[in-house]
């Protein structure tokens, strides 16, 4: 059964293609190492979105991070190939941006932007800082739930304080490293120990995630994953099944039914959530009512703690004993044919693909609003407009 929320978040997309169809950007590859994965959210969401409600403009930018609009939508997606242009050589990334700027936002009616961007330049905060200067409405979350959960770090600080259970962990810096290797393994063993996690602050599909059994292989591990980022969290292991919960909303936000994924092995790399195409999505997931009711209740809590806008995906570690350890947050999970997010709400409430897509213009239109009421000039205060309002 579909929300209040969801009706009327339907109803307020309509209402801005009464006269046409809404214009669409869809912002998708991206200089980061995430580029592939976004290459196939951005294929799904071409495929999901109804032509006839909104006109779709794609904007490839490539891995050196130039913007290159894709002139003319092909007829038939067969392909992530088709959605690939090759930049100038002779062109820098702030004219392109500029081009964008210029040719994609001449309209009176502002359009909405579609980040299908994941990882580092996308979803942390850097272009929703950009969206926010340009006062373009856009799916997803806003500055500030984005560069918090896109750090593994700080999400585990802000969550800490809303009395989240997570694993044990330590975070360290490269130049701390470099500077005291010595100190920071004698502290991993004697907080942390084997097996752990050794995973990059700042990305996401398992970029850079070794999940290691002694000192040796946590050694090179830390040393591989520093090619990712400058700061490293080592988790304590924790031995469990690997749960997921998709949260949509705004100031009210709600949470799916629990899914998970059988896996043929302990630590699914990028390799096996994307490519072999080995994972088995079970929705719901086989847990008793309080542990589900449990999860959803945390869910809702970390996407509020976050400060989160839109969507979020909230991933869990349950133990043997129903223990619950939240592992990480994404504020754009995949989108891809082999992605949990989707499936979780069309099995809660029967919300298909094109509705979910739906659901999400609709929160963004709806937050957008809200953020043009706030006044950025001193004035009086008058009581009666606040009032009438």
């Amino acid at each position: 059964m579909k929300t209040l929320e969801y009706q009327l978040n339907s109803a307020y997309a309509a209402c801005r293609y009464e006269n046409g169809r809404q214009k669409v950007i869809l912002l998708y590859g991206g200089q980061s190492v995430e580029h592939d994965v976004s290459l196939q959210t951005a294929l799904a969401v071409l495929r999901g979105l109804n032509k006839e409600k909104y006109q779709v403009c794609p904007v490839y930018i490539t891995k050196t991070g130039i913007w290159k609009p894709l002139k003319k939508l092909p007829q038939k997606l067969e392909n992530v190939q088709q959605l690939q242009i090759e930049a100038d050589s002779a062109d820098t990334i702030s004219q392109s941006i500029a081009r964008f700027l210029d040719q994609c936002l001449q309209s009176v009616d502002k359009p909405i932007i579609f980040p299908a961007l994941h990882g580092t330049n996308g979803e942390d905060g850097t272009l929703q800082g950009l969206l926010d200067l340009l006062q373009l409405p856009y799916i997803g979350n806003g500055v500030l739930s984005s560069a918090l959960s896109i750090d593994k770090a700080m999400t585990k600080e802000v969550l800490a304080r809303a009395y989240i259970p997570q694993a044990e962990h330590i975070t360290i810096h490269q130049a701390a490293w470099l500077k005291n290797a010595d100190a920071m393994l004698q502290e991993l063993e004697q907080t942390i120990g084997f097996p752990c996690y050794v995973k990059p602050a700042k990305l996401g599909s398992s970029v850079g995630i070794r999940r290691c059994a002694g000192l040796p292989e946590t050694v090179e591990a830390i040393k591989n994953a520093f090619f990712y980022d400058r700061k490293l969290v080592i988790e304590k292991e924790v031995v469990g099944r690997e749960m997921q919960v998709a949260v949509l909303g705004n100031d009210a936000p709600s949470a799916s039914l629990v899914g998970e994924y059988i896996k043929e092995r302990a630590f699914m790399d990028y390799e096996a959530k994307y490519l072999d195409g080995k994972l088995i999505p079970v929705i719901p997931a086989r847990l008793n009512k309080e542990t589900e009711q449990l999860m959803r209740e945390m869910a809702v809590r970390a996407f509020k703690a976050l400060h989160a806008a839109g969507l979020m995906r909230v991933d869990f570690f349950v133990t043997e004993k129903n223990d619950v350890y939240l592992n990480e947050v994404n504020t754009l999970p995949g989108f891809t044919a082999h992605s949990l997010f989707p499936a979780l709400w069309e099995k809660t409430d029967g919300t298909t693909y094109p509705e979910l897509l739906e659901r999400l213009i609709g929160l963004a239109l709806e937050r957008h609003e809200q953020q043009q009421k706030i006044q950025y000039t001193r004035c009086t205060y008058d009581s009666s407009i606040h009032s009438a309002n």
